[in-house]
């Protein structure tokens, strides 16, 4: 089985991505959360627990301006 052109897809797709230049490694949890380390197992085995310790990145919306009130 080839992957798309595009990378791998589905519901359980983890990636650790190397950092160019560094010994640092960037793990890519399925939902989106990230965590650094400099060694491959702890970072696969946090991957792995899922959900324990994961906190998915949160959109912030911003709230509609508040009109001021003034009385008549």
């Amino acid at each position: 089985m080839t992957a798309p052109a595009g990378g791998l897809t589905g519901d359980r797709v983890y990636r650790i991505h190397w950092l160019p230049g560094t010994d640092t490694l960037r793990g890519i949890c399925h939902c989106g959360a990230e965590r650094i380390a400099e060694e491959p197992v702890p970072l696969w085995e946090w991957l792995l627990a899922h959900p324990r310790d994961h906190r998915p990145p949160t959109a912030t919306v911003p709230s509609p301006p508040q009109r001021a009130v003034v009385p008549a």
